[in-house]
């Protein structure tokens, strides 16, 4: 057998080495194709407001439902990937997001892009991305943090190049040939997937393409109805469906560690208020420019600005915040970001010269950086790593709402006052606010959490502490010793 064939075969092949390094280059190109897409929507938005006689409202659900389906469709991602295996996937997102954007080529109304464009690429997107990401686990294990990280170079990637060519396609060819193009480049999606090749463990199981594991409790239900149950029993039957319906839950919604970890509750809770104003930028900074005068192929270079930018500093805000400094204390480097995202807004209400623009999507990029760095590093500092999926399952569905409906209430504001100045406005209130409730939250809980331990050690060592004696009754000879009752120190 040659070694091509073995190869095409699953042989088993050493991690961290050789073909997992044409692993990564595949996946540093998918999150530049899938996550870095989305922000050139907003080289669009004039030329389909025109084309399709929409408002800012109108227009906007296109993006914001490509982005929601992006984040929101990681449970039924992890489905498919356990089922089909992760190379799979990844090749069936490539097909579904050409498909999409090919498709919106040929579009007639603004409705039909919400379809197209929207739900079809978003969710193919979504596969594969989170499909690319997970491939880096079994290929990496030694050197699986700094595969991550340079994978996530992808998007800054795909934040510098895509405003650029769309902007150039769009002047020579208009939008529907430039959708079509794109349904074409989207396309190498599938080409990423197929150097994505299976790889066998010392045990010989392919883990991308294993069975998922007998649910608990199902081997007794098989064996109940070995011994004479009835299949056909109603009670039993619905009794069955409600117990994997509930282990579904459990498994890719988290909804008891959101109820029990009061850390995991707020992270959650602050993000997705988060964002509400976090994406408003990215979709209303080249309209805000080009209806303040600046050319079209500059305001296109200011989304390429914050992607260049974060190219070198996102790797810098991860190894700074990976110090032991920082540990247990990441929440609030994380909080910091999001606030200075919220406060740079203000520069683009002072001025819209370009050079005011260039300086805010400077500052603006750093503070994304910061942000996009942490996210997803917080949430595994405050949840236990082996509930890790679940909770990122609920934490992306939940963010995804907010995703899809902040830039149409956004738009919604703007057409009704024809001021441009609410986009920054508003996204500096949620950012702002998320800011502060995250960070004084988990201030506050930490020196919960401190008085309960430090209250705790007091229970545990009585003796450390002072203490004085009060006899509950009045001594007499004839009594036995008293009885007596300690009071601690607080």
């Amino acid at each position: 057998m040659s070694q091509g064939e073995a190869a095409g075969r699953g042989t088993a092949k050493p991690q961290d080495q050789g073909w997992a390094w044409m692993v990564l280059l595949a996946a540093v190109v998918l999150q530049g194709l899938t996550l870095g897409f989305p922000c050139c929507i907003g080289v669009f938005f004039t030329d389909l407001q025109h084309e399709f006689q929409a408002s800012n409202c109108q227009t906007s659900w296109f993006p914001s439902i490509m982005v929601a389906v992006l984040h929101g469709g990681g449970p039924l991602c992890s489905i498919l990937v356990k089922r089909f295996g992760c190379r799979f996937v990844v090749m069936l997102g490539g097909l579904l997001s050409g498909l999409g954007m090919v498709s919106s080529s040929f579009c007639k109304s603004i409705s039909q892009l919400y379809l197209t464009a929207g739900l079809i690429t978003g969710l193919g997107s979504c596969f594969s991305f989170q499909a690319g990401v997970t491939v880096l686990g079994y290929y990496f294990v030694r050197w699986q943090t700094l595969a991550n990280a340079m994978a996530s170079t992808g998007v800054s990637l795909g934040f510098t190049l895509w405003p650029l060519l769309s902007q150039y396609l769009l002047d020579e060819m208009g939008w529907r040939n430039t959708f079509l193009i794109f349904g074409g480049i989207l396309l190498n999606c599938c080409v990423c997937g197929a150097i994505m090749r299976p790889i066998q463990l010392a045990s010989g199981s392919l883990p991308q393409c294993a069975k998922p594991e007998e649910e608990p409790g199902s081997r007794a239900e098989e064996a109940q109805l070995s011994n004479g149950a009835s299949p056909y029993h109603p009670t039993l039957q619905q009794y069955t469906r409600r117990t994997k319906c509930f282990q579904m839950l459990q498994k890719y919604l988290a909804f008891d560690i959101f109820c029990q970890n009061k850390g995991y509750q707020i992270y959650t809770i602050g993000v997705t208020w988060m964002m509400m104003g976090f994406a408003l930028p990215h979709v209303y900074l080249v309209p805000y420019a080009i209806h303040n005068g600046v050319e079209e192929h500059k305001a296109a270079l200011l989304i390429s600005i914050i992607g260049f930018i974060n190219i070198f500093i996102r790797p810098l805000t991860g190894l700074l915040s990976g110090h032991k400094v920082f540990a247990g204390r990441r929440i609030y480097l994380f909080s910091l970001a999001v606030l200075l995202c919220g406060l740079s807004n203000f520069i683009c209400v002072i001025s819209a010269e370009f050079s005011v623009l260039i300086l805010y999507c400077v500052i603006l990029s750093i503070a994304m950086s910061g942000v996009g760095a942490l996210i997803f590093q917080v949430l595994m500092d405050v949840v236990d790593m082996d509930r890790f999926s679940s909770a990122l399952g609920l934490f992306t569905i939940l963010e995804s709402i907010t995703l899809l409906i902040g830039p149409p209430l956004t738009g919604l504001l703007v057409d009704i006052t024809s001021d441009f100045h609410y986009v920054f406005y508003n996204s500096s209130f949620f950012l702002i606010s998320a800011s502060l409730f995250m960070g004084l939250s988990f201030c506050a809980l930490g020196k919960k959490n401190k008085l309960r331990e430090a209250s705790k050690a007091r229970l545990d060592n009585p003796s450390r502490y002072q203490y004085s004696e009060m006899s509950t009754e009045p001594k007499a000879e004839s009594q036995s010793p008293p009885v007596v009752e300690y009071i601690t120190s607080i």
